[in-house]
């Protein structure tokens, strides 16, 4: 048995907060219907002042995630970084960003934590690390032909003088996926592939250090007590080495993404992952299209769960909401995993904001700037929308600051960081209005973020947030906190909404009903006239007034019958 399970079973805390006995041979497995709070730590709070988020902001926050109701924490990359793309362009996966804190600082947070009753999981980017890596300024140092730039994609160009790309691949953030580098007496020298930003190198994942590397930095931090892995950009890393275009190919033979030597890769990972006493975590970052061969990442001997985009990016529609449902439960039974339900992450525009557009669903090429939203619309329909995926089946992630309704932030052009933005040409603003640090207390920035001399952070808040601070809302029993808090308190303490199964209940086209167990339902009026209710023993909470006891359109409730 693996050692450096250090508490990784909550105790009391948790038992008390899930209603569960470890002793209980009924309990489900933790992570099958847990709550995960997603944590980007530039934007969670400044514990020294300094503007940026950090990891004594999160500690001096626990008692917060604590009333919240959360199982786990998700952390975004926290590792040493020239934070090019986030923290996603990762230099060195055992050592914490000086900005964030330090190694120390982590393992105490991950043990504070898990004594509150918490999980810590954290994200692995496994297709690619930043181009001030050891291995890539080794490869750049060592030049063509060398061992060192066989752990990476280098290649010359086409054409005759060699200028030519040597493939007609597309990044992830836009244009091209290959940049030239230079030799040491000036000439131009090979390109290397970077299916994202030129800063984040590919990695060769036929190599064999690649894959050994990898599997020494979960051990690194299973050893250290984390629970799991969120793993980035899941269906990428494997590349056909023959680098053909993109042409259009068979399932499992695209050049670049979801190749089926993908599975080997995880399997072994998964068995690393279940070496633990308690077994460690997979959770996959898998956009496709395909449900079969989504579902494909999630047998039993691969991850434990992976998300799902499919419902997050759907428009205000019954049709293709329920539809969304319906294909997510299809999809995932069988092979037994549980569904993952998401309104929103660090990349994509905020519920509040999002409901309240014309196009109120989501694609990353429609962001555009001074795209019109009612916010108090949307308000009303993130309301609803947070019941809804509370009451689903299986696990419910939530994104720091959509408990409390924040809405996208528009900022100026001249402090936009994301790479997104830039490689648009300015077109795309970019994913920076959803990362601005979040709002504690008081009446005017940084809102109890940090406590700087100059009060500066390091993406500036809205002047209009005093009433969307933790401060403003805990005090309000009406308040998208309120909420949340309640929603997961009685998800918590429910049995139906932890284990009941689903069956959809018929409320016309614009609701979507169903029961979870025998005697719960959930409604949503998706419409735009009041809904009838059906005759109903307990109204036990919903996300607006009922109106002469019919319920409003954009708003939820949960029933007992």
């Amino acid at each position: 048995m693996v050692d450096g399970d250090r508490g990784q079973t909550p105790g009391t805390a948790h038992e008390e907060r899930t209603g569960a006995s470890r002793g209980s041979a009924l309990v489900e497995p933790w992570w099958r219907d847990a709550v995960i709070y997603q944590i980007y730590p530039r934007s969670f709070a400044d514990g020294n002042g300094d503007g940026t988020g950090d990891l004594a902001g999160v500690r001096e926050h626990l008692p917060y995630l604590v009333e919240l109701g959360v199982d786990a924490i998700w952390f975004t990359p926290w590792y040493a970084s020239p934070l090019a793309d986030g923290g996603y362009d990762v230099a060195d996966y055992r050592v914490i960003d000086p900005a964030f804190g330090t190694l120390a600082e982590a393992e105490q947070l991950i043990t504070e934590a898990l004594g509150l009753g918490i999980r810590t999981i954290i994200d692995v980017v496994p297709n690619h690390v930043s181009d001030r890596h050891v291995w890539f300024q080794a490869a750049l140092a060592a030049g063509p032909g060398s061992p060192e730039r066989e752990r990476f994609w280098f290649r010359p160009g086409g054409g005759p003088a060699g200028d030519e790309l040597p493939t007609d691949w597309v990044s992830s953030f836009g244009g091209d996926t290959w940049t030239r580098t230079t030799n040491p007496d000036g000439t131009p020298g090979e390109w290397y592939l970077h299916l994202f930003s030129a800063e984040q190198p590919d990695l060769n994942w036929d190599h064999p250090d690649v894959r050994r590397e990898h599997e020494d930095i979960l051990r690194f931090w299973f050893d250290r007590g984390v629970a799991g892995i969120r793993i980035d950009s899941a269906a990428f890393l494997v590349k056909d080495a023959a680098l053909p275009s993109l042409a259009t190919a068979a399932p499992g033979e695209h050049p670049h993404m979801d190749r089926d030597e993908l599975h080997d890769i995880y399997r072994s990972w998964r068995s690393i992952a279940d070496a633990y006493e308690e077994p460690r975590v997979l959770v996959g970052e898998v956009w496709l299209d395909d449900p079969k061969r989504f579902a494909a990442y999630l047998r039993p001997d691969e991850m434990h769960a992976a998300f799902n985009f499919d419902f997050m990016t759907q428009p205000w529609d019954a049709v293709r909401m329920r539809a969304s449902i319906e294909r997510t439960l299809r999809e995932h039974a069988p092979v037994g995993a549980p569904a993952t339900w998401v309104l929103s992450n660090h990349d994509v525009t905020r519920p509040v904001t999002r409901y309240g557009r014309e196009d109120s669903g989501f694609a990353f090429e429609r962001k555009r700037f001074g795209t019109p939203s009612d916010l108090e619309l949307g308000t009303r329909r993130a309301r609803a929308a947070a019941l809804l995926v509370a009451a689903l089946p299986g696990c419910l992630y939530i994104y720091q600051g959509d408990e409390l309704g924040l809405p996208e932030v528009e900022l100026p052009v001249e402090v936009l960081q994301d790479p997104m933005h830039f490689r648009s040409r300015g077109v795309d603003p970019g994913r920076d209005g959803c990362r601005v640090p979040l709002p504690w207390a008081g009446d005017a920035a940084p809102y109890g973020f940090g406590t700087g001399p100059d009060h500066r952070t390091w993406l500036p808040q809205p002047s209009d947030w005093a009433p969307l601070t933790v401060a403003a809302e805990a005090a309000d029993p009406d308040s998208m906190l309120s909420l949340y808090r309640s929603a997961l308190a009685e998800r918590r303490s429910r049995h139906e909404l932890r284990l009941g199964e689903l069956s959809w209940f018929e409320l016309g086209a614009e609701a979507i009903a169903f029961r979870r167990g025998e005697s719960l339902l959930n409604v949503t009026n998706l419409g735009s006239t009041p809904l009838a209710l059906p005759p109903h023993r307990e109204l036990i909470l919903g996300s607006a007034a009922l109106e002469d006891g019919l319920l409003p359109p954009d708003s939820t409730v949960w029933l007992t019958l």
